[in-house]
């Protein structure tokens, strides 16, 4: 290793970047909320403290949404920011480290341990809170390379980015918007959690909303009705085979994902009174987009699913279909990029052990990046098994262990001196 990336590597501060990751955790950043604007201005200072020329602006929500390409949102929304942080050096950033400081909504609380999300709770190795693995835990580790290269006293050749983004959650508004913007890179990470592999290729992700219409009557007459409850059986039942079949031959990268393309039903709402049959049922869900599907097409097979279930009362009173919020694409780092050998050389270089190549099963901001003509990946800190749920917690010696190698990434691709 030259003198340089150990200069760098030492520089590493353990202790504060545990603590930036508990900082974090406890600010309630949830999609859309004023807490995720504050969190991304508290980015901001923390990385113009490392020397880097920081832009932050207001998002043009109205504008960013007539722009073809727009990926939705699904959280209400009010505003927005951008944040980006450039070294100095020569032309287009070598590489940009890329994350996103908004999180999903809690849950239930009684369901948290200590019933606080947002404690930063600290168990032997392990940090414990809503967002600590998807992914405030990646988004530290991206400032804490910056920060440690700006505390090593290394000059980049080329520049290095840090993009910290809104709105991942529900659509990818942020990545679009700074995209938008202008920032490029000739390659990006996205500090996702990643288990220790290296994501190479995401699955899309299509939010839908389903309308079953019934036929009110008084619940002592039922007879006399149409339970929209019961019509929805069957509309659910065709999902779930058409998820099947979708997933009868996939991909070689997804080896150890059990439901590459998954299709679900997030939320069901039926009827207003208790004893009146329901005469509206409304499903909302998401669609797993296979590798290099057109979003449309996958739209127009789920729809033909849905309109050819078999079903008297359905034929004559069709269900509808329509599209709301978040629409993630598929997306993949080209075959052959040399930015798969650049990280895992990296990874293998500071870990001892040769990250698998894999790919995942949801959505990201890799496809926005990727349509963008920027080779992305994914490697980052964390279980995404853990994520969205009561029980989100991230092992700290993987964030350690990541941001080492993206320190060391950071310095060989943009070269120093």
């Amino acid at each position: 290793m030259h003198d340089v990336e150990a200069r760098v590597l030492d520089a590493i501060d353990t202790a504060e970047t545990v603590n930036l990751l508990a900082e974090a955790v406890r600010v309630p950043s949830v999609t859309g909320t004023d807490a995720e604007s504050d969190l991304q201005h508290h980015y901001a200072r923390l990385l113009a403290g490392t020397g880097m020329d920081v832009d932050v602006w207001k998002l043009d929500l109205a504008e960013l949404g007539d722009r073809p390409g727009f990926p939705g949102t699904e959280a209400p929304r009010t505003e927005g920011y951008g944040v980006v942080a450039v070294t100095e050096g020569e032309g287009v950033p070598a590489l940009a480290l890329q994350g996103h400081v908004d999180v999903v909504p809690t849950g239930d609380l009684a369901k948290w341990e200590g019933s606080d999300p947002f404690a930063a709770r600290i168990s032997g190795d392990v940090l414990h809170g809503r967002g600590a693995c998807d992914m405030k835990a990646g988004l530290v580790a991206n400032l804490a390379v910056a920060r440690a290269i700006h505390r090593a006293g290394i000059r980049l050749v080329r520049p290095l980015a840090v993009h910290c983004v809104i709105s991942e959650e529900d659509g990818g508004l942020g990545a679009f918007a700074t995209l938008a913007r202008g920032h490029t890179a000739e390659a990006a990470v996205i500090s996702e959690p990643t288990s220790g592999a290296v994501i190479t290729a995401n699955a899309g992700a299509l939010t839908f909303r389903l309308e079953i219409a019934g036929l009110a009557a008084h619940g002592a007459t039922r007879q006399e009705g149409v339970n929209a409850v019961e019509v929805f059986w069957p509309v659910f039942e065709a999902i779930r085979r058409l998820e099947a079949a979708r997933n009868n031959d996939v991909p070689g990268l997804f080896r150890g994902t059990a439901l590459p393309y998954p299709i679900e039903i997030g939320t069901v709402r039926a009827g207003d009174w208790a004893s009146t049959v329901p005469d509206l049922l409304v499903a909302e869900g998401r669609l797993g987009v296979r590798l290099d599907e057109d979003p449309a097409a996958a739209r127009a097979v789920f729809e033909e699913t849905v309109a050819q279930v078999a079903h008297p009362w359905l034929r004559a009173n069709p269900p509808v279909v329509t599209w709301p919020g978040g629409q993630f694409a598929s997306g993949r780092l080209p075959a052959g990029h040399e930015l798969l050998g650049e990280v895992s050389r990296a990874v293998a270089d500071t870990t001892g052990a040769v990250p698998v190549e894999s790919a995942a099963p949801y959505g990201s901001d890799l496809r926005l990046y990727a349509a963008g003509g920027i080779p992305t990946l994914h490697y980052g800190p964390g279980d995404v098994r853990f994520a969205h749920a009561p029980r989100e917690q991230v092992a700290l010696g993987e964030l350690l262990d990541v941001t080492r190698a993206l320190a060391l990434l950071a310095v060989r691709r943009c070269g120093a001196r």
